[in-house]
């Protein structure tokens, strides 16, 4: 079998990079969308006549309620995600969302309206959290930042969109000048749905669930142009594919566990979406035109005001696209907090003086700011410090942070604008400060790392080690590990060879991988540890192997995924009724499979 007789997919290489990147932008498009459109309808008077000029606690529940909806699946997304896949997620979310905007745009009381929002908000919890993990999973370290800023820019153009639309329907005198913006994000709901049936899945789920084939040639398509064969699609699979194989050895981590394993790591993925929310951005996004309004700008003016500031929003999004690899994240993220921290200011002292242009410029200031640092930053590092292991579970931790701090935002902010007015910017201010000297004291920079290569920058690497002395395994032990060790691998059921490695047999020692020299050295286990002496390497080099050329070509040319081939099982199924007899299961012929060599990590 030669490399060149594997057909080849019509997209490889960055088209395919862009093309899976816009796709699932889509879904933080459909966020920011859901953001704008309900701010700029609470001004419109055919709204409020319909709806009975709902109160400021009305209107503050049904902005809020899909926060709720979205809090509901974001705690099942660690689950969820990683029991179906990203994209398949990404589809349920889609059904969800797409229903919830078909209630909100046919509702004819209020509180259809929320059960609508509600109902969206379950599909937003699936699609805000799954987006970010996808994302940093199908990039490289090289282009990570730039493609999670791209992403925050789609969430950016949805926000805009919706303002113009909600500006250009306010033109019209009836009921359809609200109700037109509530159904148009049905229709962009079901172009994401659609695509995400051409979207390759995710690699490291992939590999996760032993799709190794698969795994393998997304892999290829992604960075090697296609040729499975290559050095980097190949040594992309070894890296992850190490990496899964410890996770296994660890077993399953509850939330809790993770936390425990990971402090520092969920710390940071949680703590960047809530400062994200209390540093007031959602103050603006949900409730620009009240504060436009309060400025002294009124009607359509405050719309028109609030159109022309989500265009500034959205080309502030474009700066990180470049400077997040070569500035790095962590000056983004304390510039930004700064920036946002002193235009608040600016807005509070401004409002209550109802200098209406001043306030404009701090609103853009602030804006543009966010735009910059926490807004893409915010969604970007939480996924990528996260170990494979824990990243479906993180990221749904630090998803729920985001809508629980979504909800308390979303609630409270009319209220707080009746209460206290301009004084709740001050509040807001200064938790962007706040948010400045935790990034300057507690996050570490992660810019040109491989998600592999996170351990190197964090104290919690896995107890477990590979025999394979690959240039992204970071391992290290601690005396302390070495007990849970012993009962862990216990349970792994490994094979109890004993085949030599570089520092010779594995007998009353253990293997450590030295981060500096990336060679094995040994250190002697206490006594009473558990460890069988006379076990295997915990992952030998032929675990981590590729499928070969065979392997792929059949996959490549297998129309069982197909239409095809679905119709074709289906008259087989039909002609087999009027069969007799079983048809006997070919022998195994001895042959070893990806399942026999997986099975010896499943503790």
């Amino acid at each position: 079998m030669n490399p060149e007789d594997i057909p080849k997919a019509p997209l490889v290489g960055r088209p395919l990079l862009v093309f899976t990147s816009f796709f699932v932008s889509i879904s933080v498009f459909l966020m920011g969308y859901d953001q704008g459109y309900f701010s700029s309808i609470l001004t419109n008077e055919h709204f409020k006549n319909y709806f009975e000029d709902p109160n400021a606690v009305q209107i503050g529940t049904v902005v809020a309620v899909l926060e709720i909806g979205a809090l509901i699946t974001s705690l099942t997304l660690g689950y969820v995600a990683d029991r179906f896949g990203r994209r398949k997620t990404t589809q349920l979310g889609c059904v969800l969302f797409c229903f919830g905007g078909v209630v909100q745009t046919a509702s004819t009381s209020f509180h259809h309206l929320g059960i609508g929002r509600f109902i969206s908000g379950l599909g937003v919890g699936y699609l805000s959290g799954t987006a970010p993990t996808y994302m940093s999973e199908i990039a490289s370290s090289d282009m990570r930042g730039l493609l999670g800023s791209a992403q925050f820019t789609g969430n950016v153009f949805g926000y805009s969109t919706s303002i113009w639309i909600d500006y250009a329907c306010s033109y019209l005198d009836s009921n359809y000048s609200f109700r037109i913006p509530l159904g148009i994000q049905v229709c962009f709901g079901l172009i994401l749905f659609f695509g995400t049936f051409v979207l390759v899945e995710s690699p490291r789920w992939l590999l996760e669930h032993d799709h190794d084939t698969e795994g393998l040639i997304v892999l290829a398509d992604l960075f090697a142009e296609g040729q499975v064969h290559d050095t980097l699609a190949v040594e992309s699979y070894k890296s992850i594919k190490e990496s899964v194989l410890i996770g296994r050895l660890e077993g399953e981590l509850s939330y809790i566990e993770a936390i425990k394993r990971y402090p520092k790591r969920i710390f940071i993925g949680c703590s960047a979406q809530l400062f994200a929310q209390f540093n007031g951005i959602n103050v603006i996004s949900y409730y620009a035109p009240l504060v436009f309004e309060e400025a002294g700008w009124t009607g359509r003016g405050a719309i028109l005001m609030t159109g022309f500031n989500s265009i500034l929003y959205l080309f502030s999004t474009l700066i990180p696209w470049r400077l997040s690899e070569t500035w790095g994240r962590k000056p983004l993220l304390i510039m930004g907090g700064l920036g946002m921290g002193a235009a608040l200011i600016m807005v509070a002292i401004f409002t209550s003086l109802k200098y209406s242009v001043l306030v404009v410029i701090g609103v853009m200031w602030f804006n543009t700011s966010f735009g910059t640092s926490w807004g893409p930053i915010g969604w970007l590092i939480g996924p990528e410090v996260l170990p494979n292991k824990a990243r479906a579970s993180g990221a749904a931790l630090a998803t729920s942070t985001n809508w629980f701090c979504n909800f308390v935002v979303g609630e409270m902010a009319p209220i707080l604008l009746e209460l206290i007015s301009w004084r709740l910017y001050l509040i807001h201010a200064a938790c962007c400060f706040i948010s400045a000297i935790t990034v300057w004291k507690m996050y570490p920079e992660t810019k040109g790392l491989s998600l592999e290569d996170m351990d190197s920058i964090f104290d919690d690497a896995s107890s477990y080690s590979s025999s394979v002395t690959s240039s992204t395994s970071r391992i290290s032990h601690t005396i302390n590990d070495i007990e849970s060790l012993g009962s862990r691998h216990n349970r792994a059921h490994m094979a109890r060879s004993q085949p030599q490695t570089q520092s010779g047999t594995y007998n009353e020692r253990s293997p450590v991988l030295d981060s500096r020299t990336s060679s094995f050295m040994t250190m002697p286990l206490p006594q009473g540890s558990g460890v069988i002496s006379s076990s295997a390497p915990f992952i030998l080099p032929q675990d981590i192997e590729p499928p070969d050329l065979e392997a792929v070509y059949k996959y490549k040319t297998d129309d069982s995924r197909s239409i095809r081939g679905s119709l074709r099982r289906g008259s087989e199924a039909v002609s087999s009724i009027f069969k007799f007899g079983k048809k006997k299961d070919p022998p195994n012929d001895g042959v070893t499979t990806d399942d026999d060599v997986s099975e010896r990590f499943i503790s």
